[in-house]
């Protein structure tokens, strides 16, 4: 029997300027085992992204049998919401996809919203246990499917032996708080005048990118840290496999695909224990975990690391590990049989 076509709606902008997310290897996956895909919306205009969403909602409802909305807090909460009332509107059933490490705290702020979402759809997935907790009072059955990557394409290398080469990989964004990487560097050059911190990842336009730039200025880092401000997603696995240790600096996470990439290759994580990390990430095991914003535990944990080969040693094989459960080949299934509980097929007509 032939596989029904999904729509999937979200971000599906285009690289390098914008990030290559899990949702755009979904639907590529998805289609390459049969089911047919729609996807909406490459518009870079917020209002012209949400029409988009809403017209293919509505003018393509007999191509697709099922949609699947990708949810996020702040703005982009609009999309999912009035995708999904139109789609209830239409008697189409939905799946939601929650993401963001954020989204706790936004659902505390507006309980309302978030339960009318919630409450239509057929079912409610999250990549993480920690939204899945966090969120429990809002739905009761959300799934748990987590973020995938594709490990043959991870260059693995077992690092034990430090080379003071640190990367962060993340959009410069403030809830990302590349500013965090550029002060923990500051500590480093005291102690280690030939380390070297490359930061790689779109700019969102909220100044971050800029406030990292006149912070490594003012600090006279220029000679130590490399900006990169955005970079096709093929060029990601040799750039991490030229560092050895990855931070992560952020306020909000869940899972974050490029720390389980960074995972894959085999880095050292170092990593804020911020929503989802600590589900990811057991400290001193697949990685060291700081308080958030504390730039000198931070740097002390860069500097224990190079001290001590055998707790590097010990890290970069556990990461490797965690990651190889997350491979594609043991996360898509769990979609395609979600996707066929639904009991839709074929078509609507």
């Amino acid at each position: 029997m032939a596989k029904p076509t999904i729509l999937m709606i979200g971000n599906y902008l285009s690289q390098p300027k914008h990030n290559r997310n899990i949702w755009h290897d979904l639907s590529e996956r998805l289609a390459g085992e049969g089911w047919g895909v729609l996807t909406t919306s490459r518009q870079e205009n917020q209002v012209l992204r949400l029409l988009d969403m809403l017209q293919t909602i509505l003018f393509k409802r007999k191509q697709y049998a099922l949609a699947q909305i990708d949810v996020f807090s702040g703005k982009a909460f609009i999309f999912a919401s009035w995708s999904a009332r139109l789609l209830r509107a239409l008697k189409k059933p939905y799946i939601l996809t929650l993401h963001g490490g954020a989204l706790p705290d936004f659902a505390a702020k507006h309980p309302d919203q978030i339960r009318e979402l919630l409450f239509g759809a057929d079912f409610v997935i999250t990549p993480s246990p920690y939204l899945q907790q966090s969120l429990s009072d809002y739905h009761k059955d959300i799934v748990c499917i987590p973020n995938p990557v594709d490990i043959s394409g991870l260059p693995y290398r077992k690092r034990s032996s430090l080379a003071p080469k640190l990367i962060w990989v993340r959009a410069f964004h403030e809830i990302y708080n590349p500013s965090f990487a550029v002060r923990v560097a500051e500590i480093l050059r005291r102690q280690l005048p030939d380390f070297t911190l490359k930061m790689i990842g779109p700019d969102k336009g909220d100044g971050s990118l800029v406030k990292v730039l006149h912070l490594i200025d003012e600090l006279e880092l220029g000679s130590f840290i490399e900006v990169i401000p955005g970079v096709l997603y093929a060029r990601i696995p040799g750039l991490l496999d030229s560092a050895d240790i990855f931070i992560n600096t952020t306020n909000y996470d869940n899972t974050p695909r490029s720390l389980i990439e960074a995972m894959g290759c085999g880095l050292c994580i170092i990593s804020t224990d911020v929503g989802g990390i600590p589900w990811l990430v057991n400290n001193g095991q697949e990685g060291l975990l700081v308080s958030p914003d504390n730039a000198q535990a931070m740097a002390e944990a860069v500097i224990r690391l190079l001290n001590d080969p055998d707790l590097a040693a010990h890290l970069s094989a556990q990461a490797r590990q965690r990651a190889e459960t997350l491979d594609w080949t043991a996360i898509l299934p769990q979609w395609e049989a979600l996707l066929s509980s639904v009991g839709i097929s074929g078509n609507d007509e």
